[in-house]
């Protein structure tokens, strides 16, 4: 156990509080509305001490394991290519299931000469994560390991009092186990001059430890924050990469360095030293207060390009961003490692629309946007670039068949009709440029 400080005092509405060391015990000393008090905490903070200590052990592990390092697959050697596909919970399957139709649709020719292969995959639910009280259960893991990328719908996370054991996100969970390291979120609104890229980290940060925070008291709850400088010099690495091969000026590293000092500071710190390696692009540092307020800046948000930020950060950034871009239903996203790579909407699964008999109308836009990222990254970026069109043509711009989340509106399989029949369109190019340019 590590020993208590012999005397600290400080001032605390008006009483003073000691803590005072007599050996192996821990006490607190004070005065307060109901008379003096002492308190022993000694059992606590040991076992405090011992939770972290294994959250310690756990990352140092895992930074040995970052030191290492892997080889990028490479796409063009491989066939075929195995899409494995996720329903997930609420609405995922729905939304999923339309997904797959339009994927399917584009990559016809891939996939009749055996190049790609789709592959449901089971059991990655809510109920069934709950009976195995496990994240991602063994079996339903080799699954998704036996694919080269993934396709996923949403899935529920546990929350304090909803009924369901406290497991970790499946997300954050899957994250980790296939080291998916990079969360890459594009958000596009071409008629305003947004063409962002967002690109969060995705195995760090408070997520990575989420689950494992103590309850030191029935008063005090600690959280843990893990920032490690190879986890974030690849993400950052990754932003500045992808910035230089898209033909990007820009990169801005989002951070609250001055408040949070040590895990925000290694991440600023870390970021200085691979902006040197790109002398071409141009960098900048913004604390995440201020972004929020400037992404809905009219007059400066489309000077921004490519954003790179820690986790947490980067979901709610994110979120934002795509609520600017017409909704979280609009927007997909990309989780690459080394080896595996997922794509997924950004939304919940909504189990109020289930529960209601309205999951037929839920929006598949955010989980087909995603499946555009898969066709880029697997090695089809002209067919995403299609299909790119096509959404910001039927959800932007023309939207000849809107989606309302109720019988007021259309289904998800006809708005992917819809989609498909705007994909082959002869005029799409032309459609596109005009919606474009006509502000």
């Amino acid at each position: 156990m590590l020993p208590c400080p012999q005397w600290r005092e400080r001032r605390y509405h008006s009483n003073w509080l000691a803590l005072q060391s007599f050996g192996p015990l821990c006490a607190i000393r004070g005065t307060g509305r109901k008379g003096s008090y002492v308190a022993d905490y000694t059992a606590n903070i040991e076992a405090a001490q011992q939770q972290f200590a294994a959250v310690l052990e756990q990352q140092l592990a895992r930074v040995e394991r970052l030191n290492v390092g892997q080889e990028p697959t490479d796409f063009s050697k491989i066939s075929p290519i195995i899409v494995g596909v996720i329903g997930g919970d609420g609405i995922g399957p729905a939304i999923t299931a339309q997904a797959q139709r339009v994927l399917e649709y584009v990559l016809s020719q891939q996939v009749d000469a055996g190049r790609i292969e789709f592959k449901p995959i089971e059991g990655l639910t809510i109920e069934n994560r709950a009976e195995k009280l496990q994240p991602i259960p063994d079996d339903v893991l080799e699954q998704i390991k036996q694919c080269h990328v993934t396709l996923k719908g949403p899935t529920h996370t546990p929350e304090q009092g909803d009924g369901w054991p406290n497991i970790e996100s499946a997300n954050v969970a899957m994250r980790k186990a296939l080291d998916l390291f990079a969360n890459v979120r594009p958000v596009r609104i071409p008629a305003e001059g947004i063409d962002w890229t967002f690109f969060r980290e995705n195995t760090e940060d408070l997520y990575a430890v989420g689950s494992q925070g103590v309850n030191v008291t029935s008063d005090l709850a600690i959280d843990f924050r893990v920032i490690t400088t190879p986890g974030s010099r690849r993400i950052i690495e990754a932003a500045f990469s992808h910035a230089k091969r898209t033909g990007k000026t820009k990169v801005t590293v989002v951070t609250k360095a001055n408040v949070v000092k040590t895990t925000d500071g290694k991440f600023l710190d870390v970021a200085r030293e691979v902006a040197q390696q790109y002398p071409e692009i141009e960098w900048d540092g913004w604390y995440i207060d201020i972004m929020t307020a400037k992404l809905i800046d009219t007059k400066r948000r489309n000077e921004f390009q490519v954003l790179v930020l820690p986790n947490l950060y980067g979901d709610i950034l994110t979120d934002e961003a795509a609520e600017i871009q017409g909704g979280v239903g609009t927007a997909g996203s990309a989780n690459i490692g080394s080896r595996y790579a997922m794509f997924e909407a950004i939304h919940g699964s909504a189990p109020r629309m289930v529960k209601e008999g309205r999951a037929q109308y839920a929006d598949p836009s955010s989980v087909v946007r995603a499946g555009g990222m898969l066709m880029e990254h697997i090695g089809f970026p002209e067919q995403a670039a299609k299909l790119y069109k096509a959404l910001d043509i039927c959800g932007q711009y023309e939207r000849s068949v809107v989606l309302t989340g109720r019988d007021t509106g259309a289904t998800g399989e006809a708005y992917s009709d819809y989609l498909m029949e705007t994909i082959q369109a002869p005029d799409l190019d032309e459609r596109w440029e005009r919606y474009v340019n006509d502000k």
